[in-house]
C-alpha cells in the first residue's frame, strides 16, 4: 500500500525543529522529501551529539532524501530552482526574508510553479514589529503565553521540551494538507504561514478565552485547580498523577479509595466549585494519605474504583510499560550505514495509507548524484 501523500514532492530548505518536524510529517505519509543542506556542515542538528549520529538530527529527519546546495552560488541556486521546478511544496524555516534574498521566495517561485505551496515559519511571522527578530523555542513559549502556564512567574524555570518549536511544526503541517486539498480543488498553489509566537499563542487559546471572559489572568495553578488534577509522591517516593475533571463519580470513588467517605460532606469539598476553591487544602489531606503506601499498592485501588490516575513516568519508564509495549511506539529503523536508529513511530494510525518509517536520517549529500548528477557539493 502506498503513503497517503505518494507522488508529492517536497523541498525542505529548513533546519532545527519546526520546520523538519512538519517535513518528517509528509515524508511519513508517503511523500518524498528532498532536504536542501549547506555543503560540509548540512542542518545544524547534525552537530549536536556526542557519537557518530546526532539523536536531535535522526529524530527530525527520517525518510528523506539530502542534497547539498550552495544556495547563495550560482550553480547551487540554478540546481535548486530546477528542484523547485516541479515540487508540490517548499518549507522554510530561515529567519524572515533570508530566502527572498536569494530570490527564492514564494513569489518568484509561484510565478515559476502554480501548483507550488510555499511553507513559511519564521519566529514572529512575515510582518510587524518583530519581523526581523531572531526566534527561537523558548522565547516563541515566552512570549506566547505558553511557560506562563507552565511555571511560576516568580521563580521561572524553562521546560525540557521544545513546545514552540513542535507547536510550529504541526501548524505548518495543518497549513499544507489544508492547501494541498484546495489545490485539488482550485488547481492553483498558496501560501502557507506560521510562526513560533502564532502557533504558541494559537495554543492556548482555551485560556486566553477565559481570561477574555472573565478578565482573570491565569498562571500555572488554574488549570489544576479547575480541572481538579493532582501529582503526589508515595511512601516508596514513586509520583503519579491524578485527573478528577468534573464527573462527581471520580470524585466519590476517590474519597471511598482513600478511606475519607467524610470528605463528601465537608463544606470545604462539598461541590466542584467548593474543591476547586479548597484546592491547596485537599491536596494536602490527599497527599498525607497517599503517603501511606506505596504506588503500585494506590494505582491499583485507583484503577479498581475508576478514578483516572497513572504514574508519572521518565523516559526510561515509559518504554518499560506493557501498553507502550504493546502499540510498538520503539522501532529500530534502518541507516544507511547499515546499522539500525531507534526512533519513535509517528501517534497516528491510517488504515488504508499506513505511515511507514521506511529509512532513518539521510547522509549529507547522500543524494547528490541522484538528484542534482553529481556527487560534488554545489
Amino acid at each position: 500500500m502506498t503513503g497517503a501523500l505518494d507522488g508529492i514532492r517536497v523541498i525542505e530548505i529548513a533546519g532545527y525543529i519546526s520546520g523538519p518536524y512538519a517535513g518528517m510529517m509528509l515524508a511519513d505519509m508517503g511523500a518524498e522529501v528532498i532536504k536542501i543542506e549547506a555543503p560540509e556542515r548540512g542542518d545544524p542538528f547534525r552537530r549536536w551529539g556526542s557519537g557518530k549520529l546526532s539523536p536531535n538530527f535522526e529524530a527530525l529527519n527520517r525518510n528523506k532524501r539530502s542534497v547539498t546546495l550552495d544556495l547563495k552560488s550560482k550553480t547551487g541556486k540554478s540546481h535548486a530552482l530546477r528542484l523547485l521546478a516541479d515540487a508540490d511544496v517548499v518549507i522554510d524555516n530561515n529567519r524572515s526574508g533570508a530566502l527572498a534574498r536569494l530570490g527564492l521566495d514564494w513569489k518568484t517561485l509561484s510565478e515559476q510553479n502554480s501548483k507550488l505551496i510555499y511553507c513559511a515559519i519564521t519566529g514572529f511571522g512575515a510582518s510587524g514589529p518583530y519581523r526581523d527578530w531572531p526566534g527561537y523555542d523558548t522565547i516563541g513559549q515566552g512570549m506566547g503565553g505558553l511557560l506562563s502556564l507552565l511555571t511560576e512567574k516568580d521563580a521561572p524555570n524553562p521546560m525540557g521540551y521544545s513546545f514552540s518549536d513542535h507547536l510550529a511544526g504541526t501548524s505548518a503541517f495543518q497549513g499544507i494538507m489544508g492547501a494541498l486539498f484546495a489545490r485539488f480543488k482550485s488547481g492553483r498553489g498558496q501560501l502557507v504561514e506560521t510562526s513560533l509566537m502564532e502557533a504558541t499563542v494559537s495554543a492556548v487559546g482555551e485560556n486566553a478565552t477565559r481570561y477574555f471572559m472573565d478578565d482573570h489572568v491565569p498562571g500555572r495553578a488554574l488549570r489544576t485547580h479547575v480541572a481538579q488534577v493532582y501529582a503526589f509522591t508515595c511512601r516508596d517516593g514513586l509520583p503519579f498523577v491524578i485527573h478528577l475533571s468534573s464527573p462527581p463519580k471520580f470524585w466519590e470513588s476517590l474519597t471511598d479509595v482513600v478511606g475519607h467517605p467524610e470528605w463528601r460532606d465537608d463544606t470545604r469539598f462539598v461541590t466542584w466549585p467548593d474543591r476547586r476553591t479548597n484546592y491547596d487544602a485537599l491536596k494536602s489531606e490527599l497527599a498525607a494519605a497517599f503517603s501511606n503506601d506505596t504506588r503500585a499498592v494506590w494505582l491499583e485501588k485507583l484503577r479498581n474504583a475508576d478514578v483516572p490516575a497513572g504514574p508519572l513516568y521518565d523516559l526510561a519508564e515509559v518504554f518499560e510499560d506493557e501498553q507502550v509495549r504493546h502499540l510498538e511506539m520503539k522501532h529500530d529503523v534502518p541507516h544507511a550505514d547499515g546499522g539500525t536508529v531507534p526512533l519513535i513511530r509517528p501517534g497516528v494510525r491510517l488504515s488504508d495509507t499506513p505511515l511507514e518509517m521506511r529509512s532513518a536520517a539521510p547522509v549529507l549529500g547522500a543524494d547528490n548524484a541522484a538528484l542534482l548528477g553529481t556527487d560534488g557539493e554545489q
